[in-house]
């Protein structure tokens, strides 16, 4: 299978490359170099036409949407996910949606307020502080979520695609935009924290370390991006 991953440094395609590494696949990488605006060049646009990152190439055709990605591939493998017709399904699923519908959305527009709540720094500054108190609620769901899963499809020894997709937001809590994160504490959240420190000790995750400049923890203790290619931002 040749897979191509559209990317950009710790951007939501870091979910994605962690994925496919701990899936074992073969794939290459395209940069979407944010610096020059790519995404929003009429090549991308031919990749993925709501010019966001990410976007993979499959023999099947493009896809995108980090959700919708990272699902196609856990069934198309049978791994890191449970099987359809497993009785844990529906709980995956209503968890995986809630983290990319309305924990993931709910990040971008604290990272990008001017795109929803328009020019005025007040209109920005009264976005960003009701979805902050919203998304330490989430936080605190998830967590509380972890603990009651009993690892049936949340946080086990072999993680999936929930497990790392939630790492990468908690990840981006703690550092975007800088200077303004003081209202996320992941050690507030026990489980969360556990999961993701276990994360960091993963093949996985250093592969995508090592090609992103992500820095020694990631996930528990962030720090800005150094990457070897590319803009994170």
């Amino acid at each position: 299978m040749t897979l191509v991953l559209h990317y950009a440094p710790d951007n939501a395609s870091l979910i994605v490359r962690i994925v496919l590494e701990e899936l074992g696949l073969a794939y290459s990488t395209r940069l979407v170099d944010r610096s020059q605006r790519a995404q929003d060049s009429a090549a991308y646009r031919s990749i993925n036409p709501a010019g966001l990152i990410p976007a993979l190439e499959t023999p099947q055709g493009v896809i995108f949407e980090t959700g919708a990605i990272v699902l196609w591939l856990a069934d198309r493998h049978g791994r890191m996910a449970p099987a359809p017709d497993a009785p844990e399904r529906g709980d995956f699923l209503k968890w995986l949606f809630f983290v990319s519908n309305t924990v993931h959305a709910g990040l971008r527009m604290t990272f990008y307020p001017e795109k929803y709540a328009g020019a005025e720094p007040s209109a920005q500054s009264a976005l960003r502080a009701t979805l902050r108190a919203r998304l330490r609620g989430d936080f605190h769901l998830l967590d509380t979520a972890l603990v009651q899963s009993g690892d049936d499809y949340f946080g086990g020894d072999a993680p999936n695609v929930l497990d790392i997709y939630l790492a990468a937001l908690m990840r981006w809590s703690a550092l975007y935009p800088q200077g303004q994160t003081g209202w996320f504490d992941i050690q507030s959240h026990p489980a969360l924290w556990e999961m993701a420190q276990a994360l960091e000790q993963r093949p996985a995750t250093r592969a995508a370390q090592r090609a992103e400049g992500l820095g020694p923890t990631p996930f528990t203790a962030p720090s800005l991006a150094n990457p070897p290619e590319g803009s994170a931002t």
